[in-house]
């Protein structure tokens, strides 16, 4: 799993040097956040894979639409997970921009390279140049950020100076406003549950050697948020060495890095952002184009279709994708914490958590529940995105809730009064074509 991306090196620390109460201490979240992943994906990931190799399933819509006998549920689990990767894929593009705009670069010049270069890389490298590269890519994150969190700490007097000096500035840079609560409890809970209900996720997921690897792999996740917590306190570094936020919190540590370091090692840092932006943003894009091609082209249009014409339609679908997440580069929240663009992402395809997660539990689960409660949480997501403009993630109107964490909550709300409804007229049957013993370890 490749987690060292933009959100890693410039929306966790841009929102760690944002003002207000949504910044500072609250993007500690994505660090609490990755501490509860690792219990989820120990649970749900084994039993996936292991069906998944049963039955050549490669996308969780595969696998919907034979554990619910549904095409059309699986054909909605895939156009959400297409619509989660774009704003997660705009992330990408939108970190590449604020890399280029801290070189001054005018901000449309700095987005069009952006879109370019993933858009090119993409086309062009296909599926198995982000794989190859995903190695070196963290590599390359890993050596640049260590320099960062060594030699910047060293250059601003040490961590104790660094802050002391931040609880002068702000309160809020140290401490997590109690106003906020609620929305840094849900959003790490949110976010946790959301994340390897990525397409993009679940195709590296279901490469995994066996389920004992994805184990494995599971209990090493927490090491990543050693390095992420660090990356986090970048932000911070940042307010502190200028004694004042930055104009465009997102520029962090690229404004950062700019100032404190020679021209060599400013040049080795932005290439690490770069990279670490249009590999997974690759990725991203070409999960979601497989997606539309094999459970929706494949599905309903041309069931017959050759090899050589799916890849084709999906190097041409991948450049779509790409297009689209570009219209999400540019809602407010690319303009600033571009982290929300992520959790508006997992506000998305949390709506898919029934229908994937628990309908690994059990054959209970009857398609028409929910697929009514997936179209009321996804609904439920929209209205409240656009009722904030899509400038965050967090409803301010109700104790800064995490808008996926409501959404969802509703969702299962009706697929449990849809549940009780046919249990009532005794309509509850094992669903699907799946056993449950298909879910158990391959030995």
């Amino acid at each position: 799993w490749g987690f060292y991306t933009a959100y890693t090196l410039i929306a966790v620390p841009g929102a760690a040097a944002t003002a207000g109460i949504g910044g500072g201490a609250f993007a500690m979240f994505a660090i609490a956040y990755g501490v509860m992943i690792y219990p989820i994906v120990y649970v749900t990931m084994p039993k996936l894979w292991n069906v998944s190799k049963r039955r050549g399933y490669i996308t969780a819509a595969d696998f919907v639409k034979d554990r619910f006998s549904s095409r059309f549920l699986a054909m909605l689990i895939a156009l959400t997970g297409v619509l989660a990767e774009l704003p997660y894929i705009a992330l990408q593009i939108t970190g590449i921009k604020y890399v280029l705009a801290a070189l001054a670069l005018p901000i449309t010049v700095s987005l069009i390279i952006a879109f370019l270069l993933v858009a090119g890389f993409t086309f062009v490298s296909g599926l198995r140049g982000p794989a190859l590269t995903a190695i070196i890519k963290d590599a390359i994150i890993w050596v640049a950020v260590i320099v960062i969190i060594i030699y910047i700490p060293i250059k601003l007097g040490g961590f104790g100076a660094i802050f002391g000096k931040a609880a002068t500035i702000s309160p809020h840079l140290l401490n997590i406003s109690p106003v906020i609560d609620v929305g840094y409890t849900t959003l790490a809970l949110g976010s946790a549950l959301a994340l390897f209900l990525y397409p993009h996720a679940i195709t590296g997921t279901l490469g995994a050697k066996d389920s004992k690897t994805i184990r494995r792999n599971a209990s090493l996740l927490p090491l990543y948020n050693v390095l992420l917590m660090f990356v986090a306190i970048i932000g911070i570094m940042a307010v502190v060495y200028f004694n004042a936020y930055p104009k465009v919190s997102s520029e962090a540590l690229p404004l950062l890095v700019l100032h404190i370091f020679p021209a060599s090692f400013t040049a080795f840092a932005f290439a690490a952002v770069v990279v670490g932006s249009i590999v997974p943003a690759s990725i991203m894009a070409l999960a979601s184009a497989n997606l539309l091609t094999r459970n929706v082209y494949l599905e309903y249009i041309n069931p017959n279709a050759s090899d050589r014409a799916q890849t084709n339609l999906s190097r041409v679908l991948v450049i779509v994708v790409i297009i689209g997440a570009l219209a999400f580069s540019l809602v407010p929240a690319a303009s600033g914490e571009i982290v929300y663009l992520q959790t508006i992402g997992g506000a998305f395809i949390m709506q898919t958590l029934p229908a994937v997660y628990l309908a690994l539990f059990t054959r209970k689960l009857n398609k028409y529940p929910v697929a009514a409660g997936w179209l009321v949480g996804l609904t439920t997501t929209i209205v409240m995105l656009a009722e904030l403009d899509f400038t965050s993630s967090l409803y301010k109107d109700f104790h800064f809730v995490y808008i996926g964490v409501f959404a969802l909550l509703l969702n299962l709300i009706v697929v449990g009064i849809g549940m009780a409804i046919m249990k009532g007229m005794n309509k509850m049957k094992d669903e699907g074509i799946i056993d449950n013993s298909e879910f158990e370890d391959i030995e």
